[in-house]
């Protein structure tokens, strides 16, 4: 894999990308219900931190809004251009949104601490974007971003 595009190890680019992220999709959000869950409270920790957040939940079909967004079932559909989709799937769940993220073009893909899936990360690196797998994007962005 080209290592230049995936910087899951590349401190630099890391910080580098926290730092200037100012819209981030969350695939895979929870819900308000679950705001004990990792997939809730990264992302309202995000935009308690200021940035942009915008929910794509793969469940919860009847839900139009969460932490007060509009709600978007594909990542593709999201106007405007994303920073970061952050992504809470399985691992081998990636596989089934990989056309979406390809057609989404955000600057990067970040797949949670835990979740890895090169093939998925050989295809966007491809596709010109950055991926970022097994990190933790609010443990990150504490770190880089100097807050929390």
């Amino acid at each position: 894999m080209d290592d230049i595009r995936d910087i899951s190890d590349d401190e630099a680019r890391v910080a580098e990308l926290v730092r200037s992220a100012r819209r981030v999709a969350v695939l895979g959000i929870k819900t308000e219900a679950q705001s004990d869950q990792p997939a809730f409270y990264v992302a309202s920790y995000l935009q308690g931190a200021g940035v942009e957040v915008i929910p794509v939940p793969v469940y919860y079909p009847d839900v139009k809004t969460i932490l007060g967004k509009q709600v978007y079932r594909r990542v593709a559909d999201v106007p405007g251009p994303i920073d970061i989709v952050d992504v809470f799937r399985r691992g081998q769940d990636v596989t089934g949104h990989l056309e979406d993220l390809l057609a989404a073009r955000p600057r990067a893909v970040w797949l949670q601490s835990g979740i890895r899936n090169d093939q998925v990360a050989e295809r966007l690196v491809e596709a010109g974007i950055l991926v970022v797998q097994d990190r933790c994007l609010m443990v990150e962005h504490r770190r880089h971003a100097g807050r929390g």
